[in-house]
């Protein structure tokens, strides 16, 4: 036989291979017949947490739900609105609503473990989609008992408000809870209940009272749990702390809100807070922690980024650029 090879009579190459595949798709379906995928819409998401290694210690991130703030020009101050604006178009994100996320990491140090600010809570205050803390603790294999420690970056009401019950029932029936005592002094104060810190400090002492026996306060640079070392960061409130967690060599820092968003208060850090107590000290803070954060190269979570916030810190201009770090789905 020739070595030539064949090719129909009356027919180019470029025809016959479309034949071919025409008859294996005629092999499948009916001639003519329409394909059509029937499988209904599931609208389901997967459970909510996220786990990685820490040197010997093992980081589960769960969420207690997005956090929408509304209109972005009346939260973040100091430009125009329609810098603000741009900014989030510029990055592919709406300009008419904000929303926040609430990662809260829990670290499994072997002999005890410890979880980092609780959410909302029971407090609707930003309205339904918040409030995931016992449902997300549930789908990540965790029991309320199970937790030794909670530490809370400040006193405010998404940070604290998963503590204890509507009631007064604590919730976390082992844990001790660590906050700074300037922030607790502050927002449990029964005096400023007439003030337009109503809601907060209702919030506070709702989650901060039931377990007052059970708190124990930190102080500035404090190694206050082997492992977690607190850093003052004043301006968002008068006793705000970020924390380094490190295990066996390895670090990151929760940043607590020494930053709300990964483009207006980072890539722009001067720009001002509306919750803020003290905006020019926050401001000074956010700065300060975030150069150190930055020149160390330690790798940061954030409570309120994108899902699930953990990631890295570059110096870019004036500011700085977050770069989430990969998700690790598959063990390595």
């Amino acid at each position: 036989m020739s070595d030539d090879k064949f090719v129909p009579p009356s027919a180019s190459r470029r025809g016959f291979l479309g034949s071919a595949a025409a008859l294996a798709a005629g092999a499948v379906l009916p001639f003519g017949a329409p394909a059509f995928a029937k499988a209904p819409l599931s609208k389901t998401q997967p459970a909510y947490f996220y786990r990685f290694m820490l040197g010997n210690a093992e980081v589960t991130v769960v969420s207690d739900g997005p956090l929408p703030l509304g209109d972005p020009g009346t939260s973040f101050l100091g430009v125009p609105k329609e810098t603000v604006y741009g900014m989030l178009e510029t990055n592919f994100l709406p300009k008419d609503n904000v929303v926040l996320e609430q990662n809260i990491p829990i670290v499994n140090f072997g002999d005890r473990l410890v979880m980092f600010d609780t959410g909302m809570g029971f407090s609707k205050a930003f309205g339904p989609t918040t409030g995931r803390l016992m449902k997300s603790l549930e789908e990540a294999g965790f029991k309320p008992a199970d937790v030794d420690d909670i530490v809370c970056s400040h006193a405010h009401i998404d940070h604290i408000g998963g503590i204890c019950t509507a009631d007064g029932k604590a919730l976390f029936p082992n844990a001790r809870i660590h906050i700074s005592q300037v922030d607790f002094d502050f927002w449990t104060d029964e005096s400023k209940l007439g003030s337009p810190l109503k809601a907060f400090i209702e919030h506070a002492r709702a989650n901060l009272l039931p377990v007052r026996d059970r708190i124990v306060f930190f102080k500035d640079q404090q190694e206050f749990l082997p492992g977690v070392q607190a850093l003052a960061a004043p301006g968002h409130t008068a006793g705000h702390h970020i924390f380094k967690v490190a295990s066996n060599g390895k670090s990151f820092a929760f940043l607590g809100d020494l930053t709300h968003h990964a483009i207006l208060l980072t890539e722009n850090p001067r720009l001002e807070f509306a919750y803020d107590s003290d905006p020019k000290q926050a401001v000074q803070s956010r700065v300060r922690l975030l150069t150190m954060l930055t020149e160390e190269k330690m790798p940061v979570m954030s409570y309120h980024f994108a899902w699930p916030g953990f990631g890295n810190l570059v110096k870019a201009g004036d500011g700085f650029r977050y770069l989430p770090a990969p998700m690790q789905l598959v063990p390595v």
